[in-house]
Order: C-alpha cells, then structure tokens, then sequence
C-alpha cells in the first residue's frame, strides 16, 4: 500500500459531496492519489446485534471495505446530524466493524482527518467522531475543519488539513 494515498468518505451527497471534491482536487494539487467513497451510494440495511450476525453481512460490506484497505489515508466528510454522527456512517461503521476477529482492525494505526459542512454548526459531530474514531484506534489529525454557508470553507485551510493528514505514517499494529 502506498502511504501517499488519501479516501476521501463522504457521507452526504449535498454539501459535503461538494467540501470531498474540494479535498480531491487539494489533493492532486499537492501530487496525492486520492478517490471519493460516497456513502450515500450503498443501501446497507440498518445493523441489529440480535439479527446479523457473520453469516448476514452484506456483500457490498466486504467490497467496502477492501477499498478502504486500499488507501493509507482517510479524510471524512460529514454532516452533523441532531448533535451526532449521521446515521449512515455510523451504521457503515458498525457493519465494518463485525466484518473481522478485532472490530479495530480497518481502523486501528490509520491516519484520519475530519471536515464538516454543517447547517447545524458541526462542532458536536466533530467531537463524537472524534471519540468514535480515537477507541477504533485510528490516529485522528489535530486540526479539523468545520464550515457552513456563513463560513465556507477556505482553500488554505483545506490544503493545510491534507498536509497535516498526509505527513503522518500509519501505524502496525
């Protein structure tokens, strides 16, 4: 795997559709593969401990998540949804999460940044993702970037989040 490759996980296809394209095109600027993984093109069914279990998990799951595999480097675009993480990535999360033996696996040692376009401010989805990320055992960056339509997001300020993101190494875990 190439530590020079950055997926880009959307998960909205409005406004944060648009900040991911943003972090591509910032991205081949500064001479890194990168590829956008739009969430809100799977329909995976809603995950339920009492009636999936290895022999259930959805087949689009397996795809997503050697395409995950594939790239070093995360950058998550996300909008805030009632002070939380959208249930579409959550949801994404706790299907990757059963796909093996250790539920940190495709996380754990991964350098991850996070933006957000959000009506709603974005700072409570910043900090649950955060969390959620950090116990998964991925390396969340520092910086992160928060915009709505009072505050677009600036060119600088995405081309400084990808440095930050891109110089760090994953960890073996």
């Amino acid at each position: 795997m190439d530590n020079n490759n950055l997926l880009i996980i959307t998960a909205s296809n409005g406004e944060n559709l648009k900040l991911a394209t943003r972090f591509k095109e910032a991205s081949q600027k500064l001479n890194h593969s990168s590829e956008i993984l739009d969430l809100t093109n799977y329909n995976l069914p809603i995950y339920n401990p009492r009636k999936e279990n290895k022999n259930t998990i959805p087949d689009q799951i397996e795809s997503l998540s050697k395409q995950m595999k594939s790239r070093s480097h995360w950058l998550i675009c996300a909008p805030e949804y009632n002070g939380s993480i959208p249930p579409i990535l959550t949801n994404t999360i706790a299907w990757l999460s059963i796909n093996n033996e250790d539920f940190r696996d495709l996380f754990n040692g991964r350098p991850i940044a996070m933006a957000t376009f959000s009506g709603g401010g974005g700072m409570e989805l910043l900090l649950s993702l955060r969390i959620q990320l950090t116990h998964l055992g991925a390396q969340v960056v520092g910086r992160q970037l928060m915009s709505n339509y009072n505050k677009p997001a600036k060119d600088e300020s995405i081309e400084d989040l990808l440095a930050r993101l891109m110089q760090m190494q994953p960890l073996k875990c």
